[in-house]
């Protein structure tokens, strides 16, 4: 009861006192700024949690993250479907050390009884912060259902529909219609694949028989893919219904008896005139009109409330699906597709509205760290379709339950805090839902009072270049917040004001430093509890400018071609000096030849032509240039000799108007070479007395020019003539010709408009020359407004700057621009208008709809929609993708790759990730201010690879013939190891290898016995480890069997026996005696019918030889040509077919497919061979060659 007093008491105060605490909002924290150094005491943040909805690989254990920092450690808690958790209770459950990440263990248990919904607790002594619900449940990719498919059979021109109807799955599969071979069925305006699967026919066509249309369905998560039983389509045409509509009646389905004849469009789906669709903000909108028809109809789309956005819309499925992206309010409308032949039309009418679950307006609630008796607040700024309910809980606990605290009053979604006191620290929680989702937030209070601390590194060293920006980092803590002071050298004065400006964050910027600025700097940070002090040094660099400009060169061939890139630089920086060719690398030649400044290519030809480049790098800046090499052909030798001019006299002003002047000179003598033209120059000895300037060119037949002038100018004149071999001498000058002031006639130029900070516009324009004034008093009239706005023009006049900084603009907002010049004597045009943007900030949005695709072991595709461009408050300049490898056994160690796409990418490729592995990543939005929040941490693993070589492979227990192998299994398993190859082969002295023996072995065996070895011989052993992903690289050794001393000497004993000795010589005396017998008996080969057989053919192969008398055997013309057992074939590799032609090679048994993205395989089964005639043709007697080795197979390929 005296708490609800106590309520309505804090209900019924006065405004006043709402107004009052609302004003000193002005002077409280943001406390996004404030990063608590983890050595202060601070309730519980957490880190990373699993999110909400959390899909499980069943094979693998479940592991639910929740991670939270503070100053004492948290402890860590969870509740399971609303029930306390007891996580000692379960033997199968396992809390992380310092963590509060689960890690069950499913290895003898089912996945399914941890299926529910868990939230963990993360509690130390100045409050308790909770995450949100986690609903675990497990990837299901169930079998399809078992189904006799009948044959189905229609008539030419009547509509199809081939049902799908795929099992349903956690995530839902990916479908998709292939045929035997894993070819993807063609899909036209005529036939396509609806969002559910099914395939509609239009209208048949006799080609679309076949009995192979089989639907497949992908379940992304676990990688399988089921298929349907094929289904059988026959399609009779008018002419053939009364042949075989009786041979299919009594086993399929005829689906229709009448011929079908042209007639307008109907709509498959959806059904009726019209319908209704509910859809989420940002989520993705997709609605489809399949219509059947004759001839096929066209469907076409429009927005009946409006115009379709553009940039959000695609058509899919040939017109029939309307896809819009990033759906928002102004989506919301009806929608009407229409199908159309030359017979009529059809329309549907599609009703959507649109929801939204709720989301952050302006970010997440903001911690806040407060001193004793400092006002705050904490804002939950969310909005959605219904408009969400919002709850504050403290520390778990909803605030109404919690005791009353006078200095916290709960506005809505605000909690306003005044005179805080030390102990009221606590962790809030802002709960926003409604009818289609909820959004759980904690921010803390954290109560303290600390000294200043600067969290800069102290006596850091920044370089910057001479006229950049140059920032210099005080990033600092305390409570109450310090304020930051910056000094220079002596400290005289604060640093306040131009050229300085002083950040919110205490960063001081020096927009364009120069030398001078160079030193000491000192940023002091204050509060009533002290003064913390750090010393940062500037060093402001000259920058690094090249002294000539590189030339074009025209060059002989065979001469040599010299390039300069001579650039100054600041002494204390090194530069690296790099030459490209049309910005590749210069080729691998010697003729090119690099020098510290200079590049000489020798001996030059046409292929040497091209533009080179100069590029000059420090570690602050870079330069480069750029010229063109030309080779020619040397020229003729001259006959004579020529020479430069001589330069032209007698200069004459005539007919001298205001802007005008008539100059007429003598020209000098040619040298036997004809004047080309002139060149007439000034000097303007008002402005730039002693620099003479190129005012015009006429033809060398003319010596007159007419000469137009600016006003507000002293121009003296001079005149140089160029002939075949150059330039003259100038002529002496003309008199002083003075032109009188006058308004400026044009404006400056290049006028732009750009933000240095999230809420300024810096209008920049080139400005004009002292001949583009016209007149003293040169200044310029900036004005500018707001874009799309119904605002008036706001201007002011800046003189001797080419910039003006507006303050106080919103973020990124596009403004006009107009920069007009005056001077004493008037203004110049009306200006046109340029276009700029205000100050970027960071965007506040991240990337939608990103899934990831996994291409192989070592390689994944991020996929991800872009960010609304009011979100993105900026340019948009790219998207980065962070990823990192979790490790099984250390959480904590994680190496974070980062992947930067520039531009409008909507994809991105992920290389060298490790096999076998499981990645986390998340996609981040940037534009020129920096990057935005990450979206939600995804992951995926990569499949099984081919694992690396067994760590060790040494060799034991060697004795005569055998010896033992022992081995560690490899470092990278890359997999699950399925078992190990051996192969082995002995080597002779000579290192030849002799045959090659291979052994199987299983996964569980780190070693192996080899019997049966040739003793006193060496042996070469090669082991590799085999996974699903492949057979890995081998580690191999080398050992040689023990000596069998005994039998060694046993056989020099028996080799030095006079009686061996006799016996091999009586082997040899019997071998010479047969062999001269059979060269006897062949030399009588002409007696014998086969010595007329081989006169009579041509055929030079000998025939086998008999075994009995030596001699060569009858040819056979027996009709029994069966090989005998054993043989071989023959030797062109032909083979006569006798019972069956069935083949591999025929049906395309071998192919190993693999499945590409959109489900189809890669790898071809092959096609059928050549013909069979083509091999049964007359058998050649010519021994095989090579190149017929190769046609040969070439004829299976």
């Amino acid at each position: 009861m005296e708490g609800r007093r106590r309520r309505r008491r804090t209900e019924e105060a006065p405004l006043l006192l709402l107004l009052v605490l609302l004003l000193t909002l002005l002077q409280a924290r943001l406390a996004a700024a404030l990063e608590v150094p983890l050595d202060l005491p601070q309730p519980p943040t957490i880190t990373h949690q699993s999110p909400k909805d959390y899909i499980i690989d069943p094979r693998e254990n479940i592991v639910i993250h929740c991670d939270a920092k503070g100053k004492p450690h948290p402890s860590f808690s969870w509740t399971r479907d609303g029930s306390h958790f007891d996580v000692d209770d379960d033997p199968n459950v396992t809390m992380k050390p310092h963590s509060g990440t689960l890690v069950i263990d499913i290895s003898s248990v089912k996945a399914e009884e941890y299926e529910r919904v868990y939230q963990c607790t993360a509690r130390n002594k100045h409050g308790t912060a909770i995450s949100h619900n986690i609903v675990v449940r497990q990837s299901r990719s169930p079998l399809w259902s078992k189904e006799k498919m009948k044959a189905i059979v229609v008539q030419e021109g009547v509509s199809l529909v081939l049902p799908c109807r795929p099992p349903a799955g956690l995530p839902p599969p990916i479908i998709f219609w292939m045929d035997n071979y894993f070819q993807k069925l063609p899909q036209s305006d005529r036939v396509s694949q609806s969002l559910n699967g099914d395939l509609y026919f239009s209208n048949v066509l006799p080609e679309d028989s076949r009995s192979d249309y089989i639907c497949y369905a992908r379940f992304p998560y676990t990688q399988t893919i089921q298929q349907k039983q094929p289904i059988t389509v026959k399609v009779l045409t008018m002419d053939a219904i009364n042949d075989t509509v009786a041979a299919f009646y009594n086993d399929t389905d005829l689906l229709s008896e009448e011929p079908a004849n042209e007639r307008r469009p109907s709509f498959f789906i959806p059904p009726g005139p019209s319908s209704s669709k509910t859809v989420l903000r940002g989520q993705v909108l997709e609605m489809e009109c399949i219509a059947e028809g004759l001839p096929t109809p066209d469907v076409s789309w429009t927005k009946v409330s409006g115009e379709l956005p553009a940039k959000r819309t695609s058509f899919l499925h040939f017109q029939k699906t309307l896809r819009i992206v990033n759906v928002s309010d102004s989506d919301a409308g009806e929608y009407r597709c229409l199908a159309k032949n030359r017979l009529g039309t059809v329309h549907h009418t599609i009703r959507v509205s649109v929801k939204a679950a709720p989301y952050w307006i302006g970010g997440t609630p903001r911690n806040l760290v407060l001193a004793p008796g400092e006002n705050g607040v904490l804002t939950c700024r969310a909005s959605g379709t219904p408009k969400p309910s919002i709850t504050w809980h403290m520390n778990g606990v909803p605030v109404d339950n919690t005791p009353y605290d006078l200095s916290r009053s709960v506005q809505d979604d605000t909690i306003i805090f005044s005179n805080v006191q030390t102990g009221s620290s606590a962790v809030y929680q802002c709960n926003v839902s409604n009818a289609y989702g909820y959004l759980l937030s904690n921010a803390f209070v954290n109560v303290l009072s600390e000294p200043p601390r600067v969290l800069t590194p102290a006596n850091r060293v920044y370089q910057f270049i001479q006229n950049h920006r140059a920032l210099m980092d005080c990033a600092s803590f305390g409570s109450p917040i310090p304020k930051i002071t910056w000094f220079k050298d002596s400290r005289a004065s604060t640093l306040v004001g131009d050229p300085y400006i002083n950040h919110d964050n205490g960063t001081l910027e020096i927009h364009a430093a120069q030398p001078h600025n160079s030193g000491k700097y000192t940023c002091v940070a204050r509060n009533n509890l002290g003064i913390y002090e750090n010393h940062i040094y500037l060093e402001v660099k000259e920058p690094t400018r090249l002294l000539t400009p590189l030339e074009d060169k025209v060059i002989q061939r065979g001469k040599s071609a010299v390039f300069e890139c001579k650039v100054k630089h600041d002494a204390t920086l090194v530069p690296t000096t790099i030459w490209l060719r049309d910005n590749d690398e210069l080729p691998d030649d010697d003729r090119f030849v690099l020098g510290s400044d200079s590049l000489v290519i020798s001996e030059v030809t046409e292929s040497d032509e091209g533009l080179y480049t100069c590029i000059v790098n420090t570690t602050l800046d870079h330069v480069s240039a750029s010229a063109e090499l030309t080779v020619v052909e040397a020229p003729p030798t001259p006959a004579v000799v020529h020479e430069g001019p001589d330069p032209p006299t007698d200069l004459e002003l005539t007919d001298q108007r205001k802007r005008s002047v008539q100059l007429t000179w003598t020209p000098g003598d040619e040298h036997n070479s004809p004047i080309q033209k002139f060149l007439v120059q000034y000097e303007d000895s008002l402005h730039h007395r002693s620099h003479w300037h190129n005012l015009t060119e006429v033809p060398g037949t003319r010596t007159t020019a007419h000469l137009k002038l600016s006003p507000y100018v002293h121009y003296t004149f001079r005149v140089l003539a160029l002939n075949g071999v150059g330039f003259s001498q100038p002529s002496l000058p003309s008199r002083m010709f003075k032109t009188d002031a006058a308004a400026p006639d044009e404006n400056p130029t290049d006028v732009q408009g750009h933000g240095t900070e999230y809420n300024n516009l810096v209008i920049s324009w080139k400005p004009l020359n002292s001949l583009q004034a016209n007149g003293p008093g040169l200044r310029y009239k900036v004005t500018w407004r707001q874009k799309a706005r119904d605002l008036d023009w706001t201007s002011v006049t800046v003189a001797n700057n080419s910039k003006f900084v507006v303050s106080g603009t919103p973020t990124f907002a596009l403004y006009e621009l107009k920069v007009q010049a005056v001077n004493d004597h008037g203004a110049g045009p009306e200006p046109r208008v340029a276009h700029g943007y205000s100050g970027e900030d960071l965007p506040v949005a991240f990337p939608q709809n990103i899934h990831v695709k996994v291409v192989n072991s070592t390689v994944a595709e991020v996929r991800w929609d872009s960010v609304p461009a009011k979100s993105l408050r900026g340019h948009l300049k790219g998207f980065k993708v962070y990823y990192w490898k979790q490790h099984k056994h250390n959480q904590h160690h994680m190496e974070k790759h980062i992947l930067n796409f520039s531009g409008n990418h909507s994809r991105g490729m992920l290389p060298g990730l490790h096999p076998f592995s499981l990645y986390s990543f998340n996609v981040r939005v940037y534009n020129g201010k920096g990057e935005g929040p990450p979206s939600p941490t995804q992951q995926f693993e990569t499949p099984e690879g081919a694992p690396g070589p067994p760590s060790s492979l040494t060799v034991s227990s060697i004795s005569l013939d055998s010896l033992t192998l022992d081995w560690d299994p490899p470092h990278d398993r890359n997999g699950h190891i399925t078992g190990y190859t051996l192969k082995y082969q002995p080597v002779n002295n000579s290192n030849e290898l002799g045959p090659m023996e291979k052994l199987a072995l299983p996964p569980n065996e780190t070693s192996v016995t080899l019997s049966r070895l040739k003793y006193s011989s060496r042996y070469k052993f090669y082991l590799s480890a085999k996974t699903a992903g492949g057979e890995g690289a081998a580690v191999s050794q080398e050992a040689v069997t023990v000596v069998d001393e005994a039998v060694a000497s046993r056989q020099v004993d028996i080799a030095t026996q006079g009686w061996f000795i006799g016996l091999m010589c009586a082997i040899a005396l019997l071998i010479l005696i047969l062999l001269i017998i059979c060269f006897i008996q062949r030399n009588k080969g002409g007696k014998y019918p086969v010595k007329e057989k081989e006169d009579a053919h041509t055929d030079p192969e000998f025939q086998p030889m008999k075994d009995d008398d030596c001699t060569f055997g009858e040819y056979s013309d027996n009709e029994d040509h069966k090989p005998l057992k054993g043989s071989r074939t023959p030797s062109n590799g032909t083979v006569k077919r006798e019972d069956s032609d069935d083949s591999l090679v025929d049906y395309g048994e071998g192919g190993d497919g693999q499945f590409n993205e959109d489900g189809s395989f890669i790898g071809q089964y092959s096609g059928k061979s050549a013909s069979k005639d083509g091999h049964e043709g007359h058998e050649s007697s010519e021994a095989p060659s090579p190149i017929n080795a190769i046609n040969s197979l070439n004829s299976f390929v």
